[in-house]
């Protein structure tokens, strides 16, 4: 009968050590998700980002591995469960235009090739509030808290998750932009960008 209790004792035992292991489990998981479980999703993307900060940049990069300024923003997006277009384009069709006034920590800051809104958008980051942003820039060979000031008057604002009139469209693709002539403007245009 002892020998009994003893193994009833060892099986309680081990039935507690795996539950320890298994919330611990859990824990390291909110770790890694960088802790955001609390607030509107806007918050939970704006703190999300900050816990990119260091990851390196590659071009085309997805994960944190390494990442590129449409895949932090799709990073982030999805791992908080709002799946996003991939590229920074597709992204700014995807996302209704918002004012920087009505911009919220966590939407998205999309930057354009000229002040005009409607023109080609060629990076993306997430927005912090006031004039900052989290970046992965290529210039710095990682993500980054960045002021967006340098970019002047070719920013816009995005939302997916508040918006200021639900009677707003969203933005229609513009296929005017795939063109050659304008693929090799844009070469040009980003050679000498990421060159100064």
């Amino acid at each position: 009968m002892e020998m009994r209790g003893n193994r009833l004792a060892r099986g309680a035992l081990a039935v507690v050590a795996v539950s320890v292991a298994v919330t611990g489990t859990v824990a390291q998981q909110q770790a890694a998700r960088g802790a955001v479980t609390g607030g509107s999703f806007d918050q939970q993307a704006a703190t999300y980002a900050k816990s990119m900060e260091g990851v390196r940049y590659v071009y085309g990069g997805t994960s944190r591995a390494g990442i590129d300024c449409s895949g932090l923003t799709q990073y982030v997006y999805d791992h908080l469960g709002r799946p996003i277009g991939r590229t920074a384009e597709d992204q700014f069709r995807q996302f209704r235009p918002v004012s920087k006034a009505q911009a919220s920590p966590g939407d998205l800051v999309f930057f354009h090739v000229t002040s005009d809104p409607d023109s080609y958008v060629y990076h993306v980051a997430v927005y912090e509030g006031g004039d900052d942003m989290v970046a992965a820039s290529s210039g710095a060979g990682r993500v980054i808290w960045e002021s967006l000031a340098w970019a002047g008057d070719t920013v816009t604002y995005g939302t997916i998750t508040h918006l200021p009139d639900s009677r707003l469209p969203l933005r229609i693709p513009a296929p005017r932009f795939r063109t050659p002539r304008f693929r090799t403007w844009f070469r040009t245009f980003r050679t000498r960008a990421t060159a100064e």
